[in-house]
């Protein structure tokens, strides 16, 4: 049941299915994916792609953007390159059939889209699809990867471990990546793929946290993974919290775009006061940090578990139009959006940090690369900007693939005999899933309690005692047990979330979206500088931040 192929991609989200039909023009492909191959964070983004398609926008203005929502740790470099590079990935999904959002009377594009703003952008930039963007994109790249010839998608289907030189029998290089161990949930089989060049795209890690925008599936899987294979990783105190998901029993943390606030909707506390212009100028189009922030103190002032957006004084027919699955989903809920205040709170939606890459992809594995919310690029620094997420994960992956086709003829051939057998020999089934959901919940709140919006020295170390613990324990039971889907992602959970409160502890100050009480101000002498954590003997646990080129 093994499986050969040129190219290997884990996760079926933009930046795994961009980066699969790329390089299906240079050789074979395998992409994986947990679950059904459009289950994935891009399918649940609203709002949009952030490009400079208008013509009275610039790359500069994107560029300084981004550059003041990342708090001083963004990659220059890489912040050019997405911006620049980004209007030929906007062109190339409107070639693939990408639906946008047109605004008919528009004369400031081409095209004729419709360009929405985002908090922290201060210019119309936002391309999107009502506020489905996210969906529209999936299916747009699956249709085209659907047709390709020589691509195969296997559902269903967990990586395990990435295989390295750990296993190859021989290996020169230890940190040479040659596949993946592959389990098939449905079949409960476990089988390795051999590939010339592995791409980890497997999304987030929002499932760490007990309240979240993600999917179920976003358990960290591909950070998780290459750290254990000695890969360095970078900035994953930067969590994002999305300052607006609808406060409601029922919803599972439903995500209120942030287009509705560029829109026009404004945030008002329990007293129905618009507070956002008391924390900011932008008032409620801050970014995302701030606005985050600035909730979490006012609940907490008036002890409430929410506040609220208001969009009752825009027209209901063109709020209802421009917006129709959050009027849908508020609906079911009996929230009228066009007559009612939405209550919201804050959750985790987006990590800033992840696999550290160079402008090509590359981790500091050999043949190993990583794109998408995996991935670290620069981009985001310690805080990104809104709708920039879709864009780098784009840009990237095409980036990926050029720098892999000029080395895919060169990378080392190995025998399938020479990469071990899966053993599970002495291991047992275990039905007991209550206990693993168990422990699941307690990483979650305590990474909620301890790890949020707001943190100390006292809540990251007693957090770090506590995950160290469970650690152990599921490390224990992973050894013992024949592997499942949910404990695989268990495992990942609690090493993400390690790494998580590891480097907030290690920056000793509060930048973009990392705040804690102990060091309330951003230290630029001190701390201007990316966190990176390896698993690997004498390798440096923080560097300076100047190109991540410069990290290998």
């Amino acid at each position: 049941m093994n499986r050969t192929c040129d190219f290997l991609v884990i996760g079926s989200g933009i930046a795994g299915i961009s980066f699969a039909i790329h390089a299906a023009k240079h050789g074979s492909v395998v992409l994986i994916t947990k679950k059904q191959d459009s289950d994935s964070n891009t399918n649940y983004a609203q709002g949009g792609v952030a490009c400079v398609l208008n013509n009275n926008d610039s790359f500069e203005s994107h560029i300084d953007d981004t550059t003041v929502a990342g708090a001083g740790l963004c990659d220059q470099k890489a912040v050019k390159i997405m911006v620049e590079e980004g209007p030929a990935r906007i062109h190339e999904l409107l070639d693939y059939g990408a639906q946008f959002s047109i605004d008919e009377k528009s004369t400031a594009n081409p095209y004729k889209l419709h360009l929405g703003r985002e908090g922290g952008h201060r210019a119309n930039r936002i391309v999107h699809a009502k506020d489905l963007t996210g969906r529209e994109l999936e299916m747009t790249l699956l249709r085209k990867l659907r047709g390709l010839k020589n691509v195969s998608i296997l559902e269903n289907h967990c990586a395990i471990e990435l295989i390295t030189g750990h296993h190859v029998k021989n290996a020169p290089n230890q940190y040479e990546c040659f596949g993946a161990y592959v389990l098939d949930s449905v079949n409960r089989s476990i089988f390795s793929i051999k590939a010339k060049i592995t791409c980890l795209a497997s999304g987030g890690a929002g499932r760490v946290y007990l309240h979240s925008t993600n999917p179920s599936i976003a358990t960290g899987d591909g950070v998780a993974m290459a750290y254990r294979a000695g890969a360095k990783v970078a900035n994953m105190e930067f969590i994002q919290f999305h300052p607006t998901t609808l406060f409601h029993e029922r919803a599972d943390s439903f995500l209120i775009s942030e287009a509705l606030r560029g829109y026009g909707a404004v945030l008002r506390n329990a007293l129905g006061q618009e507070f956002m212009q008391r924390y900011h100028p932008q008032g409620s189009l801050a970014p995302r940090d701030i606005v985050a922030r600035a909730i979490d103190n006012e609940m907490k002032v008036f002890g409430l578990p929410c506040v609220y957006l208001d969009v009752r004084h825009k027209n209901a027919q063109t709020t209802i139009a421009h917006f129709p699955n959050i009027y849908n989903q508020c609906i079911k809920f009996g929230i009228d959006i066009t007559r009612d205040l939405v209550p919201v709170v804050p959750a985790a939606h987006y990590i800033c940090g992840g696999v550290l890459v160079d402008y090509w992809g590359n981790t500091d594995i050999t043949n190993l690369y990583a794109c998408g919310e995996t991935a670290c690029t620069g981009v985001h620094g310690a805080n990104r900007l809104a709708s920039n997420s879709l864009l780098e994960a784009l840009v990237f992956s095409y980036r990926a693939v050029a720098n892999a086709s000029e080395r895919i003829n060169k990378c080392r051939s190995v025998n399938m005999e020479e990469i071990p057998q899966w053993d599970d020999s002495g291991t047992n089934d275990f039905e007991e899933w209550i206990l693993l959901l168990h422990n699941q919940q307690e990483i979650q709140s305590v990474m909620w309690d301890y790890v949020g919006i707001v943190r100390s020295n006292l809540r990251l170390t007693r957090a770090l005692r506590r995950i160290n613990l469970l650690e152990r324990e599921i490390e224990d039971f992973y050894k013992r047990t024949k592997i499942t889907p949910q404990l695989l992602e268990l495992r990942n959970i609690v090493t993400t979330a390690k790494l998580i409160i590891t480097s907030a502890l290690k920056r000793k100050e509060s930048r973009g979206l990392h705040y804690t009480t102990d060091y309330p101000n951003q230290n630029d002498r001190s701390w201007k500088k990316n966190t990176v954590i390896s698993n690997r003997r004498k390798a440096p646990h923080t560097t300076g931040l100047m190109t991540c080129n410069q990290l290998f």
